[in-house]
């Protein structure tokens, strides 16, 4: 009976293997981050954010249709993540305001890292840690590299994706389908709509900017986040943060085929550290991570 009440939305996603899942979700979150960086000029980051969030929040509760009949620990966890959410999201957009799109993905992929190698004493994490960290030197210490705001903003976004990462498991296993990732998307677009307002204000009314917008949402929000919720039901968080640990790479090719952003070759070196550290700090973490 209870497979019989899935909405079609979860029936299609169940019917998809978990690692085809994330990846597909990283492809849309990056194309989608892409199409909002060109979006800057007209609606500001901050603005792009609340666009997007917004646009996403209505799209989830017209498809899920949650109820806010819950009980306290799962409605704390539902505003928690949307907190996080909005946090993550501003922060990254300031970001990619300013540096690259895959300099700020690599920069913003420490915060998983640090989750994959929490309260680990071996030996080969310090490793991992230490290849990232050659990385990250690699990507802001090319001449005429990346400006500091930017880079900071990208360190603040990476605490929240590994505070994400976190929240997002434990929402999915409160929760049933995509019902409190609806509710979340809410309270993250009410959190983000003021510094929208103050950064675009009617801007954000033009009907192209809206359409634009609503493509932003789907790409990435909607669409990612629900694949993720819906994949973290049915695999680990450690074989989550493996695939995962591609998302530098997707990101500074979608950077590049999409907004013409090149990196130089140190800076291409310093994805691949990232990348190898996250792999290797992932699949070294302890089972119950």
């Amino acid at each position: 009976m209870a497979h019989a009440d899935r909405l079609p939305a979860a029936r299609l996603m169940g019917g998809i293997p978990p690692t085809a899942l994330v990846l597909l979700g990283i492809v849309s979150v990056q194309v989608g981050a892409a199409f909002a960086k060109q979006l800057f000029t007209v609606a500001g980051a901050a603005g792009t954010v609340t666009l997007r969030l917004v646009m996403a929040a209505l799209v989830l509760v017209v498809i899920w249709r949650p109820s806010v009949r819950l009980d306290r620990r799962t409605l704390v966890t539902i505003a928690t993540y949307g907190a996080v959410l909005a946090a993550m999201n501003l922060c990254f957009y300031a970001a990619l305001d300013r540096i690259p799109l895959g300099a700020a993905v690599t920069i913003e992929f420490l915060g998983p890292l640090a989750v994959a190698v929490a309260g680990s004493r071996r030996w080969i994490d310090g490793v991992w840690v230490l290849l990232a960290g050659v990385g990250v030197v690699l990507l802001t210490g090319v001449q005429g590299g990346l400006l500091w705001t930017g880079v900071l903003f990208a360190l603040a976004a990476g605490a929240c994706w590994a505070a994400y990462i976190l929240v997002t498991a434990r929402l999915g296993s409160q929760t049933t389908d995509g019902k409190g990732l609806a509710l979340a998307m809410v309270v993250g677009a009410v959190i983000a709509l003021p510094f929208g307002v103050g950064s675009a204000g009617t801007a954000m009314l033009d009907p192209l900017v809206l359409a634009a917008g609503f493509a932003v949402a789907l790409m990435s929000s909607v669409v990612p986040y629900s694949l993720e919720l819906e994949a973290l039901r049915r695999m680990p968080p450690r074989v989550f943060g493996i695939l995962m640990s591609m998302e530098p790479a997707v990101a500074a090719v979608a950077g590049l085929l999409l907004l013409g952003e090149h990196l130089k070759a140190a800076q291409w070196a310093a994805v691949c550290c990232v990348v190898i550290a996250s792999i290797g700090a992932t699949r070294s973490a302890r089972p119950d991570v």
